[in-house]
């Protein structure tokens, strides 16, 4: 095995375990807090911050892992995860809504750079383990990227799952300690596997070199805001509170959302099988992202159709609905996290992979916050058409893709 290949699968390894904690903690404060009897509207503002944090971290993120390495970078991210979730597990029981509204964006504000660090850090390592030259270039780095952003969704599943069954096991504050206590056994893993070296570059000296991309990944970027908002407008609040009120525990929503993302992971580490790809890496990779955008589309609108119309359970629309999405999804999802390596320059990989995902934390934070606003006043077919509209922008944006890089 090469030292690139080892270096990946080491990358890969601790964003498991950093992706393991982000999605456990995501599941017992929506459940934790919604139990104490916090709105849809206020369990939204408990992730806004988290969101609005990672649109900083990734910009800011690309460039230390350019100008530090990406070993300092994850090793960082993992370290202001573990402060985040111990300040959570010591805030005091019995606060009023206002102290624990602030104590937990405070906390979450910390868990979102830390995130979006570690992410920017592990997404950019990928490039840097691909071949450098010969055919089968792009076909190894779409495979690589694909498999690395699939596994990694199947870990966040995991960890919904496992969020749930310690809320239900062991209680709030306790399972927030014993997450903190794996994320240092990986924190430990990066320095002892990974050399100070890797992703080192010069890094952009001004505001204006930072934010100069190229027109694909300034189009791809756009897309990507529209694509998570379009996700999180209804998975983030509504469809586990939706679940909730159906009469389902704690255990079972995260069971049944653990369920859905692993299948969603493992259909993107699958994508390079379900779509074409080129020897160019663009050519039939920038017609496959238009063709699935599209069709992402017509599944929320013809959900929220039926809900309603009152044909169908809510409840088994919502369920079928949300399969048949996460396969669609799924690909528009690998579609785009292989575009951007393939659109993003050699030199400063880590920079251009950065401003791309504080284009997703965008997206993250505008679904987040509509998805509880508008859950509240409308309900699920509300959300459901709520994403179809941003799927419609989505579209849109994809169209004006190129099919040739930038020299």
């Amino acid at each position: 095995m090469t030292a690139g290949m080892r270096h990946y699968l080491s990358v890969t390894i601790a964003y498991w375990g950093f992706t393991l904690s982000d999605g456990a903690l995501r599941m017992l404060i929506l459940l934790y807090f919604y139990q104490l009897g916090f709105s849809p509207f206020l369990l939204a503002l408990l992730f806004l911050l988290y969101e609005a944090a990672g649109i900083f971290a990734n910009l800011t993120g690309g460039w230390l892992a350019t100008r530090f390495g990406i070993r300092s970078t994850i090793s960082s991210g993992l370290s202001l995860q573990i402060i985040g979730l111990l300040l959570l597990a010591s805030m005091p029981d019995g606060w009023g809504i206002s102290a624990s509204v602030i104590w937990v964006l405070i906390a979450q504000g910390i868990s979102g750079v830390a995130k979006d660090l570690t992410k920017t850090a592990s997404k950019s390592a990928i490039k840097l383990t691909k071949p450098k030259a010969g055919a089968g270039e792009s076909h190894h780095l779409y495979r690589l990227v694909s498999w690395f952003t699939g596994t990694k969704n199947a870990m966040k599943g995991v960890g919904f799952f496992g969020g749930g069954l310690l809320l239900q096991l062991f209680g709030f504050h306790l399972s927030l300690v014993l997450i903190a206590m794996v994320l240092v056994l990986v924190l430990g893993f990066v320095f002892a596997s990974l050399p100070s070296s890797l992703g080192k570059a010069s890094a952009s000296k001004s505001t204006r070199a930072l934010f100069t991309k190229n027109t694909g990944v300034n189009w791809l970027s756009a897309a990507r805001i529209f694509l998570f908002a379009a996700r999180d407008i209804w998975f983030v609040v509504g469809l586990p509170v939706f679940l909730y009120s159906q009469g389902w525990t704690f255990a079972a929503v995260g069971a049944f959302l653990a369920f859905w993302t692993v299948g969603y992971g493992l259909v993107q580490a699958l994508a390079p099988s379900v779509t074409s790809v080129s020897d160019d890496g663009l050519s039939r990779e920038v017609p496959a992202a238009k063709r699935w955008a599209a069709l992402l589309l017509l599944l929320p609108l013809s959900m929220g159709s039926l809900m309603l119309i009152g044909i169908g359970a809510p409840l088994a629309i919502v369920i079928i609905g949300l399969c048949l999405f996460g396969f669609v999804f799924a690909v528009n999802s690998a579609v785009h996290s292989y575009l951007i390596l393939a659109y993003a320059g050699d030199k400063k990989i880590a920079e251009d992979v950065g401003f791309y995902y504080a284009a997703n934390a965008a997206g993250r934070l505008l679904g987040t916050f509509l998805s509880g606003f508008i859950y509240q006043f409308g309900g699920m077919p509300a959300n459901l058409f709520g994403a179809a509209a941003l799927l419609a922008i989505c579209c849109l944006l994809t169209s004006k893709l190129p099919v040739m890089k930038a020299a």
